[in-house]
């Protein structure tokens, strides 16, 4: 497969708050050194990293600094990053928007851009109007208009308003409109920037399609800006993550996408050790087992286990239900399991100790990090007295890639919700799912 697009070195350097260099002379000075000359900028070497939460201590800044990276033919690559960080400043580069400053960017065929909403479009004509006019923009024939104007029209769902002027569209009408235009180019590359997030749930799943059906069916390379995760991952096969106008990571999109979310939505837990819910009930030895060893790293498709050991050191008899939250790194609930909603307490006796295990057929989460986050519920005395402790503690885990036997038959589903239920030492056996007391 021929490399589709190159970027080597890539770096460019702004000027805060000023278009030239402040001065004439600086201006000529700049002109000559580059054109005459054909030397560098003369004043790159002054500058300052693209932190926008710092104060400048520069009069320039760095929008991105030496990009190195090269895009495969048919590949879709997701491009994420925090707002600042360079994400549309690569974007107009490629879309040759604007130049950089140093080094040079190679790119094999055509490429349609959809940068911003609105972009190329005229507010006082007509929405066919300005399907022609952003269309040869964009480098299209009138021919080529004409054989295609009739899905594109479609394809936005904007029929009805086709004649009105685009002034009184809405964002959404006009992003739909220019996304149909751009998908319609047939490019080699299709570039977009984040302009689905102002589409409807309806849009954006056909603007996905279509992105799919251009880089999977057709073999074009698409790079898409995104700060929707979840499109992120649908989508990208590789990721790209920028950090302060710098090349952060590049590699496969789970593993960029956890490594984004861990650096900005860090959730305030403490780490599980030995949990006194009373002075005289503990929850101890908080394990995850898989292949008969502890570990904090699991791997799809094979067994694994959850154990903790109960003690209760009061005088009383003590009903025990608890519930584990599987949470992702931004604190998104994904599932939960436990015998809190199945009204089954685990009871203990007076001065006791129990284990608690908790066995899984396979794991089904998806590749990436996860916290347990845990919530125990104690009734004593005659259930007269309640205690519980939950959310400040959690467990991290990360899920590996799956087995080969997994990869064949991934429809699977975790049912926690017990068929069986047997007195004294608690057994539970589900679909895929068991709890016992030991």
């Amino acid at each position: 497969m021929s490399t589709a697009i190159e970027f080597n070195n890539i770096s460019k350097l702004y000027r805060l708050g000023l278009v030239s260099s402040g001065t004439l002379s600086n201006d000529l000075k700049r002109w000559w050194q580059m054109n005459v000359l054909g030397k560098e900028d003369p004043f790159l070497k002054v500058g300052s990293v693209n932190d926008r939460s710092k104060a400048a201590d520069s009069d320039y800044v760095w929008a991105l600094k030496d990009i190195d990276f090269t895009v495969e033919q048919g590949d879709v690559v997701g491009i994420i990053g925090k707002n600042g960080a360079g994400k549309s400043t690569l974007l107009k580069l490629l879309s040759r928007v604007t130049g950089p400053t140093t080094g040079n960017i190679k790119a094999k065929g055509r490429i349609g851009s959809l940068l911003e909403v609105g972009t190329g479009f005229h507010p006082e004509l007509t929405g066919r109007e300005n399907i022609y006019m952003n269309g040869t923009i964009l480098g299209m024939t009138k021919q080529e208009i004409n054989s295609k104007i009739d899905a594109i029209i479609d394809f936005s769902g904007c029929e009805r308003y086709i004649d009105t002027p685009v002034k009184r569209y809405s964002s959404g009408m006009t992003v739909r409109l220019g996304f149909a235009v751009a998908a319609h180019l047939d490019p080699e590359i299709l570039v977009v920037d984040e302009v689905l997030a102002v589409g409807d749930a309806e849009f954006q799943k056909k603007a996905i399609g279509k992105m799919q059906d251009v880089s999977r069916g057709e073999g074009r390379t698409v790079l898409f800006v995104s700060h929707n995760m979840a499109s992120i991952g649908l989508l990208c096969k590789h990721c790209i993550l920028l950090e302060n106008g710098m090349l952060s990571k590049m590699g496969d999109t789970p593993d960029i996408i956890n490594a984004y979310i861990s650096q900005n939505f860090k959730i305030n837990y403490r780490t599980i050790d030995d949990i006194a819910i009373t002075n005289d009930f503990q929850i101890c030895h908080f394990i995850l087992e898989q292949n008969g060893k502890h570990t904090d790293e699991v791997e799809q498709g094979i067994p694994f286990a959850l154990s903790f050991d109960a003690i209760n050191s009061m005088g009383s008899d003590v009903d025990l239900t608890f519930n584990i939250e599987v949470k992702t790194e931004d604190a998104t609930s994904v599932t939960c399991f436990g015998n809190e909603f199945q009204h089954y307490p685990i009871k203990l006796k007076p001065h006791s100790k129990v284990k608690i295990r908790m066995n899984f057929n396979e794991m089904l989460l998806k590749r990436g990090a996860y916290y347990l986050s845990p919530y125990f519920l104690i009734s004593y005395n005659s259930r007269s007295e309640v205690k519980d402790k939950y959310l400040e503690y959690a467990k991290k885990i990360i899920v590996k890639d799956p087995s080969p036997a997994y990869l064949a038959n991934p429809m699977k589903t975790w049912n926690f919700f017990p068929t069986r239920h047997q007195h004294g030492n608690l057994s539970w056996e589900v679909n895929g799912f068991s709890m016992e007391v030991l």
